[in-house]
């Protein structure tokens, strides 16, 4: 079988009579090379495949035009829907894309970040684990000079980029709902005790429950891991008090799910003897009889392209020798309430 030797610049300086740091030039479109001699190279480039040596121009661009993206779970729609607004944003600045999948393990997501460190990506976005907790991993990354950037889930710190989604307007929103329709019990399913956004929500509930005339009853706000034996756990755990709630927020729609069926399961009707509200707005509820009152959207896609783009700047920022360095960039986002008829 004959090997075939890809073409080089010196073949289509030959082809030519030219210089090869003329063909370089018309290569990449120098203005100090003239529209004939450039469009001329370009066809004997075409005509012999040759094709750009973008590893030597990474080199000297000082990048890899490749981001890595860790995300906890791309099958929750969510997430599905943050990684398409992530994979537009690096299109636009013609970026290429590496996706790690952390599965809510903290080991896993420190293994993908040094995979990650070791194919010389450009930078990191991230959504950490449900166990993350320390971040050195993370911190590692500022001496090979790879930014990272947070987004949805993040860090309880200052120092750090981030783009997160203020739940406030959201959470108050949904309780000035359930008031208005008579509900006076109303119950919380909170996240992973490690995630920012469990603490976040717990605060939200409290507040908005004391700016209503509510009582705070312990005995109603319960946690979960997030598998489905945990959700169904707690959600059976409020059903078997003497007096349960009347109305459940829970920390995520794929919580809400695991909790409908929980009600089914014990012989009560969603929105008849227990009502729900949540977080994220799946687009599943579209197709389903039995919805939520309401939903808390996050705006997954607005939250990752914002990220993307805070990260695209601060690769172009760190690309510049001995460039000082930029204090966080930082973006809140703030929630609201869809509602579903019933």
């Amino acid at each position: 079988m004959p090997h075939n030797k890809l073409p080089t610049v010196k073949e289509i300086a030959k082809r030519l009579n030219v210089s090869t740091s003329t063909v370089s030039r018309a290569l990449h479109n120098h203005p100090s090379i003239g529209l004939v001699t450039t469009m001329r190279v370009h066809k004997v480039a075409q005509e012999l495949g040759y094709e750009i040596n973008k590893t030597a121009i990474f080199f000297k661009e000082r990048k890899t035009y490749t981001i890595g993206v860790i995300i906890p779970d791309l099958a929750e729609p969510f997430f599905s829907s943050a990684l398409t607004g992530i994979e537009d944003a690096a299109e636009t600045s013609r970026y290429n894309v590496i996706i790690g999948q952390s599965l809510n393990s903290f080991e896993r997501e420190k293994r993908i970040v040094a995979n990650m460190k070791d194919h010389r990506v450009d930078g990191i976005l991230v959504s950490i684990t449900k166990e993350t907790s320390t971040y050195e991993h993370f911190e590692q990354l500022h001496k090979f000079n790879i930014p990272v950037v947070f987004f949805d889930r993040v860090p309880n710190r200052q120092d750090i980029n981030y783009v997160a989604c203020n739940l406030v307007s959201g959470m108050l929103q949904a309780v000035a709902k359930l008031v208005a329709k008579g509900y006076r019990r109303i119950g919380l399913i909170n996240g992973p005790a490690k995630l920012a956004a469990t603490l976040q929500r717990l605060q939200i509930y409290l507040n908005c429950l004391r700016q209503n005339g509510l009582e705070i009853d312990q005995d109603i706000i319960v946690s979960t891991t997030l598998s489905k034996a945990d959700n169904l756990t707690a959600m059976n755990r409020l059903l078997v008090l003497e007096q349960p709630p009347e109305a459940v927020i829970t920390f995520n729609d794929h919580v809400l799910l695991d909790c409908m069926a929980a009600v089914t399961n014990a012989g009560l009707e969603v929105n008849k003897d227990i009502s729900f509200v949540s977080f994220a707005n799946l687009p599943v509820w579209e197709y389903m009889d039995k919805k939520p009152l309401a939903s808390i959207e996050q705006f997954a896609y607005k939250q990752a392209s914002t990220a993307a783009g805070f990260l695209f700047k601060l690769i172009d920022h760190s690309a510049q020798p001995d460039a000082p360095e930029m204090p966080p960039l930082q973006c809140i986002i703030d929630s609201e309430m869809v509602e579903y008829s019933q």
